[in-house]
């Protein structure tokens, strides 16, 4: 068959052997069907090398691709989250292709642990960050420290996702008892997980205080029993109350917690470790703010505000993350050697200050000038006289569930086509190598270059002169 020599060597005999089958099982669909005439047959038959060939290129293309995210959404969940730095991908590329100490005490020749490699970073990015805890087993708060005590250091480990370092924190401290919830923090994330969900799979018991838009402190305290064993504060993800509302302070809860002998725990969900201020982001607290208020547990996600991999964290007091670590379901839910590696050059660049080389960071500095100077660029590279392009003032949002509220100044690509309607621009788009992602308003095409990388502007330029055109 000519054209077809050269596959089974290119791409192996047996993907080769069932793509001419798939095609062949079409060909004679369409014979018995009467759709194919002498004519037509013989042109199909003339053709089968070139259908076997595009049959493979189908069925061997990755389903996993790189996306132009041009949403304006830095979080995008659909989209993968959090970008690696470069440094991540190159630590994941040099770890992952041969052996590693993953698990492996080079000095001592013995078997280590694998959190070791991100342990030590979280300890010097946290340092300072709580006062001294007194790790014994029957503690269940540990006493304030004078002012002139040493601080000590916070220990962290690693699960897969943040949902995971929830159940792991309360099935590991909560267990067969009772933990207190606001009704106005009882979230539901993406793919419908929710709080309660999470808290019967850990096996301890969820009692709500409060009201949707109201809770206070003497709420909790009175909910307060002999079978309560934790204080859980939740992030409100993606969404906001407003209005008639209260909710108790974390210096209330911590104090609340303090005197009635209960650990207290935060679920940050997005868990910054920088200050958002300095990104015109506000209300969105971060690690820092959660342990220097004396939080005993805090969990947050690693490939959120963190910008790093796929991971769940959880930051606090040493002896109760001491429990975690031995606790079976840890083992379960821990992470592999590529997380690792990506997760440690994250927090290098975080220990070097060099938030820059943190994709989601740089996005979130990126000022409404620099993007409108891109959009300027990009849209004298396009010729097509069928093409309308105009920048507008527009908005960038965070995502992931971080800053609902929170809006980005920016500038919009928006853009029109003869002959095209939006969306037919948009599926277009998309229909680009690589797929070009972007959003459908009032009738246009908006292009958000803040969460475009600058060595993709030429590529977006040539795929929309190549789609007007």
């Amino acid at each position: 068959m000519p054209g077809i020599e050269a596959l089974p060597a290119a791409h192996g005999i047996a993907p080769v052997t069932a793509a001419a089958r798939a095609v062949l099982a079409r060909l004679r669909e369409e014979i018995a069907s009467g759709l194919l005439d002498g004519a037509g047959l013989n042109l199909a038959l003339n053709g089968l090398g070139g259908g076997i060939e595009e049959h493979l290129r189908r069925a061997l293309a990755h389903s996993l691709r790189p996306v132009i995210n041009a949403t304006g959404v830095i979080l995008h969940t659909n989209l993968g989250r959090a970008p690696l730095a470069e440094s991540a991908l190159n630590h994941i590329r040099e770890t992952a292709g041969r052996f590693s100490n993953l698990e492996f005490d080079i000095e001592t020749g013995t078997r280590g642990k694998r959190d070791v490699h991100v342990d030590r970073l979280f300890r010097s990015l946290l340092a300072d960050s709580v006062p001294a805890h007194v790790e014994t087993a029957t503690s269940a708060v540990p006493p304030r420290r004078s002012p002139a005590e040493p601080s000590n250091t916070v220990s962290t480990i690693v699960v897969n996702n943040n949902a995971a370092a929830v159940l792991l924190a309360l099935n590991t401290i909560a267990e067969g008892g009772e933990v207190i919830v606001s009704r106005g923090e009882l979230v539901e994330i993406g793919g419908s997980f929710r709080i309660p969900d999470v808290m019967a799979k850990s096996g301890a018991t969820l009692r709500e205080v409060g009201t949707t838009n109201r809770t206070c402190v003497a709420d909790y305290e009175k909910a307060i029993t002999e079978r309560t064993r934790l204080l859980l504060r939740v992030h409100r993800s993606n969404f906001e109350i407003t209005g008639f509302t209260e909710q108790a302070s974390t210096a209330e809860l911590v104090a609340l917690a303090r005197d009635r002998g209960l650990p207290l725990m935060e679920d940050l969900g997005s868990g910054a470790l920088v200050d958002l201020q300095n990104f015109g982001i506000s209300g969105e607290p971060s690690v820092l703010d959660s342990l220097r208020a004396e939080v005993d547990i805090v969990t947050y996600s690693g490939d959120k505000l963190l910008g790093g991999p796929q991971a769940g964290l959880i930051s606090g007091r040493p002896d109760l993350i001491a429990r975690m670590r031995s606790n079976s379901l840890f083992r379960a839910l821990r992470v592999d050697k590529l997380s690792y590696a990506a997760l440690e050059a994250t927090l290098l660049a975080y220990v070097k200050r060099d938030h820059d080389a943190i994709p989601t960071l740089r996005m979130m500095r990126s000022t409404k000038e620099e993007i409108g100077k891109r959009a300027e660029a990009l849209a004298a590279k396009t010729s097509s006289s069928k093409l309308n392009i105009e920048i507008i003032d527009g908005e960038s949002v965070i995502g992931g569930g971080a800053a609902p509220s929170s809006v980005l100044p920016s500038r919009l690509l928006a853009l029109s086509c003869a002959g095209l309607s939006a969306d037919e621009l948009a599926s277009r788009l998309r229909a680009s190598d690589p797929p070009i992602i972007a959003r459908v308003e009032q009738g246009r095409v908006l292009l958000d270059l803040r969460t475009v990388f600058e060595d993709q502007d030429s590529i977006l330029a040539s795929a929309i002169d190549r789609i007007a055109s």
